[in-house]
């Protein structure tokens, strides 16, 4: 403490200690600001991305695209393509492979339809015996509960419209929704190389500039790595399930290939959607249950070799990611977009992933127990000796 000329007692001068408390308490108020935006944000974005669905499903699904286009584009442009026919070639390319898919499942599925209904009274039979060969289970409940056979049980019917009725109304919305994304991909392809540009010569600092080229390299590299990588081994899935489907002597044998081979890239969800539809369809065709659940079991055993050794020796660590993470992108974005969602949930979950290692990563957990929000913080709170 000093004394001023004008007899004053001056204010003591804050030790470094007290500087080190104040900038922390800073940094930590910012911090729970941070969190509680995210927080909101993440509770409010469902609502705004169903209501606009049709404005953000095809931006989100067209910068998907685009990221697993663009290797390619750059590819044709490096053999000398100009960049306006790559972009349309690349474009063209995925519709290909998107068509023929569709084709080799779509089309024996328009052929088996006619056989649904035999197939469902086939459950039915099959179903109803096991219900005789369980009956003692039924009158044990309906003892322990005091049935009463005599109560009058009011049946109500709710008039809903019909599938064609349901398709025809979602038909130009999903037609819009297609032409748009697929416009807004080409056009983001094309204008790739000038968003580089721009994303590296207008930084003002060569570290920021590095930063964004080491960051947009690294999404587009592990999301396309990705997307490839695993669409080669749900192509061999699709062959091995083609070749099973045909030995065991089911109808169209690629329809289930290629639906198993698409339904795959929806980790979880896909391979169980597959079991059901094959234990309904091996049930429906089989004169005994045990024989019609072979097809399902054979499938499930196939999945669990792929899922469990096949697919992590392939990918490595690099792709590895908590399966808690997964399922919370599936429930998340299927709940706002339905099958669209879950299909781009995973490449959405790995695009925010390389971001966020780029940018840091957030330690949630760690700052509800007073710990730094980040691991390594803006501010240097350190006292330099």
């Amino acid at each position: 403490m000093s004394v001023e000329p004008t007899g004053h007692t001056a204010e003591p001068d804050p030790q470094p200690g007290q500087q080190l408390s104040f900038a922390a308490q800073e940094l930590r108020l910012i911090s729970a600001l941070v969190f509680l935006m995210a927080l909101g944000l993440f509770l409010a974005l469902p609502f705004v991305l169903s209501i606009g669905s049709v404005v953000f499903l095809p931006l989100v699904s067209a910068v998907i695209l685009t990221i697993i286009l663009s290797p390619l584009a750059d590819k044709l442009a490096s053999w000398g393509v100009p960049n306006f026919p790559a972009s349309l070639l690349a474009l063209l390319a995925f519709l290909g492979v998107l068509a023929l898919a569709l084709t080799v499942v779509l089309q024996p599925a328009v052929s088996l339809f006619d056989d649904v209904p035999a197939m469902v009274a086939q459950v039915q039979k099959h179903f109803a015996e096991l219900r005789v060969t369980f009956s003692w289970v039924t009158d044990l409940n309906q003892q322990l509960g005091g049935f009463d056979e005599g109560k009058e049980v009011r049946e109500v019917v709710l008039a809903t419209p019909s599938f064609l009725e349901q398709l025809a109304f979602a038909t130009p919305t999903v037609l819009l929704e297609v032409l748009l994304t697929f416009m807004m991909a080409f056009f983001m392809i094309e204008a790739r190389i000038r968003l580089r540009r721009r994303l590296l010569l207008d930084r003002q600092q060569v570290g920021a500039s590095l930063k964004a080229a080491r960051a947009m390299r690294e999404v587009q590299d592990r999301v396309a790595a990705y997307i490839l990588t695993v669409g080669l081994i749900n192509t061999g899935v699709g062959v091995v399930v083609t070749l099973g489907a045909w030995v065991m002597g089911l109808d169209a044998p690629m329809m289930w290939g290629g639906l198993a081979a698409l339904l795959n890239f929806v980790p979880y969800v896909g391979p169980l959607a597959m079991v059901g539809l094959l234990s309904l369809f091996g049930i429906g065709s089989a004169d005994h249950l045990l024989v019609g659940l072979i097809p399902a079991a054979a499938y499930l055993g196939l999945h669990t070799i792929e899922a469990n050794i096949v697919t992590p020796a392939v990918l490595g660590a690099r792709f590895t990611m908590n399966p808690v993470l997964i399922l919370l992108a599936l429930t998340y974005f299927g709940w706002i977009w339905g099958v669209a969602g879950a299909l781009l949930s995973v490449p959405i979950l790995l695009t925010l992933t390389a971001l966020i290692d780029h940018l840091g990563r957030p330690n949630f957990i760690g700052f509800l127990f007073g710990e730094p929000l980040f691991a390594a913080n803006v501010l240097d709170l350190q006292n330099d000796d």
